[in-house]
């Protein structure tokens, strides 16, 4: 006998139709037995009640964001941390994008991004006969930036302007590689 909180079920039977667009449906009538029959609307593939509950949905919440401190060349000590990766273009280029909140005077912060172009990341594999993990890209992206970081590069954008971002292409992958012993 299967036994569920609420139900006892003396048999379980499991029609298989051909048909498609069915779906099982649990008979709880006459005869306790799964039925075959069309869904309940379009969409559906299961249906479950749906219990009414005291507790409300709770909303998201924010992320926990590690702030870290890195002292430029510049003599700047910027505060950091990592807010977003997106995969995207510029000028019709894929390419990975990552977006830093920085702060240079502790009261205001800014988004800076990185751009890794993926036509670098295609040579480089091709090249060295593998492509870099995810992990390793995103090492590469936080090189680029702790180098704009003593360029001095990393300004706050003016109002109303988009974030400020520099690039990683063929011409600078490998160094930042290099850097990280890859």
């Amino acid at each position: 006998m299967l036994s569920c909180p609420h139900w006892h079920f003396e048999k379980m039977f499991l029609p298989v139709s051909l048909r498609p667009n069915l779906v099982l449906n649990w008979n709880r009538r006459a005869e306790p037995c799964f039925i075959v029959e069309l869904p309940l609307t379009a969409n559906s593939c299961v249906d479950f009640r749906r219990r009414d509950s005291n507790n409300p949905a709770m909303p998201r919440p924010d992320a926990v964001r590690r702030v870290k401190s890195y002292s430029a060349a510049d003599g700047y000590v910027y505060q950091y941390y990592f807010f977003e990766g997106n995969r995207a273009q510029r000028r019709g280029s894929p390419g990975g994008e990552f977006t830093y909140v920085v702060s240079a005077d502790r009261r205001s912060a800014f988004p800076f991004k990185i751009f890794v172009s993926q036509s670098a990341l295609d040579a480089w594999a091709k090249l060295n006969g593998r492509p870099l993990t995810s992990s390793e890209e995103y090492a590469v992206a936080k090189m680029r930036l702790f180098q704009a970081f003593d360029e001095g590069a990393v300004q706050v954008p003016p109002e109303g302007q988009p974030a400020r971002e520099v690039i990683v292409d063929e011409s600078n992958l490998e160094n930042l590689l290099v850097q990280l012993g890859i």
